[in-house]
């Protein structure tokens, strides 16, 4: 492929790369055809912490019912709110 006769340069820092990158078009640098999905399995969705109030009577209730499922409190409201945001898409 005629698009692989331009080679990278040496970058003196992640930066100076990063930039290059984001003005660069990859595609005349490298053969797309012969790339791999890849999976990695390990990365976790970033985080975000918040604060919440709630009064003490729902949060006792929440832990109860945590404890009844055997799983930290703070993944059951995770785990409630992800299944209310997916029914009211």
């Amino acid at each position: 492929m005629s698009k692989q006769d331009k080679t990278v340069p040496e970058f003196l820092n992640e930066a100076e790369e990063r930039r290059f990158w984001e003005e660069t078009d990859s595609a005349d640098h490298i053969d797309w055809s012969n790339a791999a999905k890849v999976r990695l399995p390990n990365l976790k969705p970033s985080t975000t912490s918040i604060s919440l109030r709630l009064p003490s009577s729902l949060l006792e209730r929440i832990k109860i019912a945590a404890n009844k499922r055997d799983v930290p409190y703070q993944s059951l409201i995770k785990t409630w709110l992800a299944e209310m945001a997916e029914t009211k898409r």
